[in-house]
């Protein structure tokens, strides 16, 4: 135990840092784990997944997760969320194609400029 007075306060402020991290940490893994159990479940991820994206902000903003790692979560949470809106059954339409008699278009080639040529220098 310290015996100098501010290395006391310090003592009970990273306790109470401590605490307040823990539980920070603790609240991002539990929406984490529910978010891709919702995912996962085909449940709606709307709300799930802004309250991901607030506690991360908040990891972030106390320096408990660093601010790169952040982006990077809150990009792979939208990924997974949009791709879980977009994974609805879609009938894709058939291909097209070529006629069976036509030639296929060649694509033509750029026109070539010219060059113009100097008119030589008048001698005096």
């Amino acid at each position: 135990m310290p015996i100098i007075k501010s290395a006391k306060k310090r003592v009970r402020t990273a306790e109470k840092a401590a605490i307040r991290n823990s539980k920070t940490k603790r609240t991002l893994k539990t929406a984490l784990k529910a978010f891709h159990r919702a995912v996962t479940g085909g449940e709606k991820t709307t709300a799930t997944h802004a309250a991901i994206q607030s506690n991360i902000d908040k990891a972030a903003k106390k320096g408990l997760i660093h601010r790169n790692k952040a982006a990077r979560q809150k990009a792979q949470v939208a990924r997974v969320a949009k791709d879980a809106a977009n994974a609805k059954p879609v009938k894709k339409a058939p291909a097209k194609k070529p006629a069976a008699g036509k030639k296929p278009v060649a694509a033509k080639k750029p026109a070539v400029k010219k060059a113009v040529a100097k008119k030589p220098a008048a001698k005096k």
